[in-house]
């Protein structure tokens, strides 16, 4: 009895989903999917608590959490819950500040004491199942769990697009974390950029340009999303964009968070699209150390590639991964721990003195890539820094608006920031080159749904420290995949050197009339 209670739960759990699977409409298959599912988390249960009801209980209480918590991202990230969200919440734990906000602190207390009382209800109130049937009785039920979990899950294979909510509504909510997880033990060998080649269009060592790639934290141009933002606030964006090689809306993979889906685009030069499951979190089992990279490329042509970020490099497994991916040396928060804050983390302008310090005392180029924390969500924990909002906005902002202020309050600082790298480069003896994009559109529900806001692009500009020879700037829409590349060949064009550029698949983007520039390996 216990264990049906708990499979019509699941079922009926799935009506509460904000994109809310059909019954009907799914295949025998992943019906088929599902009950194995919940036998398998039913077995476990039961080997860990020894009660079949509380063992029930507890699986619907995690059931009940995924649908939970599935409708926050949701809400927040415009994508369910998915198999590879899961390292999320051992993420929580480690980084508490980045997650449970977003949550409410108060749930989530409440959650965990909840959940000790049931517990301790439970084992006093349900006896063990051993207490009954003795250990053969319990063996034998989890030998039969496992046997029926393992027939149903047999050769259960479905047709995943990877795209979540499709797959949700086809497919069923467990069938697709059966199905996402399995899907990631597969190997995959996407194919991206020739780097290589790109690379060695540049000068040689002795003449070879600073390349500074900073992924600024949620950064775009909020005037498309509201009109009454001051004009001066990004009077630094203009003047970048008109003094620039190129500029224009970036097409990333990522709404609100998952960083690492546009750092990892912009880093392999491989589409999202071309990664199947490995697409939303590109750091957990995709296998870095084989894939050509543009810190790889760029060390095997005489370059120091380092990587500037203020906060843990073991966040999204970066210490591990970064390394495999080319980079010499990352440059983390143990380096900023007497460093200015703005709100909770580390100031922009402090990671850009740093960028400057770095190319001040460099002997061989440098690519450096920084990834800053300043703009970082969730913006309301910034509501409580005293920001004086009559420079941010020509009139006051509309009420529910609290958020786009914070945002507006730290882009101030990313133009700071900004200015600052770029007069580092002029500074500098060596021609340089300095790029500049956001990795996704920041988490401001409220204020999108106010302005009806749905443009998931962000923003980006490549800058030349001397005269670019000609080469008129230009606005363009780039994929971040495509970012990078456009970035050496911009490089390697400015030093007058032949570059041979096959045209390919655009995608929908636009090209400016400076000639085809990326190569890529079909």
């Amino acid at each position: 009895m216990p264990y049906f209670a708990g499979l019509l739960f699941t079922f009926a759990a799935e009506i509460a989903l904000v994109q809310r699977p059909s019954f009907t409409a799914r295949t025998w298959t992943a019906r088929r999917v599902h009950l194995g599912v919940w036998t398998l988390v039913f077995a476990a249960e039961l080997l860990l608590w020894q009660r079949p009801w509380f063992a029930a209980i507890n699986g619907m209480a995690l059931m009940l959490l995924l649908v939970v918590v599935s409708n926050v991202k949701q809400a927040l990230l415009r994508e369910p819950f998915v198999f590879q969200d899961f390292e999320f919440f051992t993420d929580m734990l480690r980084h508490p500040r980045l997650y449970i906000p977003f949550f409410g602190t108060w749930r989530a207390v409440a959650g965990v004491v909840l959940f000790g009382l049931v517990t301790w209800s439970a084992l006093i109130l349900e006896p063990s199942i051993i207490s009954r049937v003795g250990w053969a009785g319990m063996t034998l039920a989890l030998a039969a769990s496992l046997l029926l979990s393992s027939l149903l899950l047999a050769r259960a294979s479905l047709a995943m697009s990877f795209e979540p909510v499709l797959d949700l509504n086809r497919h069923g909510f467990l069938a697709c974390l059966w199905s996402y997880g399995w899907a990631e033990q597969l190997p995959v060998q996407p194919s991206g950029v020739d780097w290589s080649r790109l690379a060695n269009a540049l000068p040689k060592v002795n003449a070879a340009p600073h390349l500074v790639l900073v992924q600024s934290e949620s950064f775009f141009d909020a005037r498309r999303v509201h009109e009454g933002i001051a004009p001066d606030l990004f009077a630094w964006w203009d003047r970048f964009c008109a003094d620039s090689h190129c500029h224009g809306r970036l097409d990333v993979p990522a709404w609100g968070a998952n960083t690492v889906r546009s750092e990892f685009a912009t880093l392999s030069g491989i589409a999202s699209a071309d990664l199947g499951v490995h697409r939303f979190n590109p750091y957990r089992k995709l296998d870095a150390g084989n894939l050509s990279t543009l810190p790889r490329a760029l060390r095997q042509a005489g370059y120091r590639t380092l990587c500037v970020h203020p906060y843990p490099a073991d966040f999204y497994r970066r210490d591990k991964i970064f390394p495999l991916l080319g980079f010499d040396e990352f440059i983390d928060i143990r380096s900023f721990m007497d460093a200015p804050r703005c709100g909770p983390y580390v100031s922009d302008l402090a990671v850009g003195e740093r960028v400057a310090a770095l190319l001040e005392r460099a002997g061989a180029p440098l690519f450096i890539f920084v990834i800053t924390m300043e703009n970082h969500g969730p913006l309301h924990h910034g509501q409580g820094m005293k920001i004086d909002d009559r420079p941010l906005y020509r009139t006051p902002p509309p009420s529910g608006f609290d958020e786009l202020t914070v945002f507006l309050h730290h882009i101030q600082n990313a133009g700071r920031m900004c200015s600052g790298i770029q007069a580092a480069l002029k500074a500098n003896g060596r021609p340089g080159w300095l790029c500049w994009y956001g990795d996704h559109v920041p988490i401001m529900p409220e204020v999108y749904q106010a302005t009806g806001f749905e443009d998931a692009s962000t923003d980006f500009f490549i800058w030349f420290n001397g005269e670019d020879s000609g080469i008129q700037s230009s606005s363009v829409t780039l994929r971040a995949d495509e970012l990078g590349a456009r970035l050496l060949a911009a490089a390697a064009q400015q030093s007058n050197r032949s570059l041979i550029v096959p045209r390919l698949r655009r995608r929908g983007t636009n090209t400016n009339k400076t000639g085809d520039w990326w190569i890529q390996k079909r």
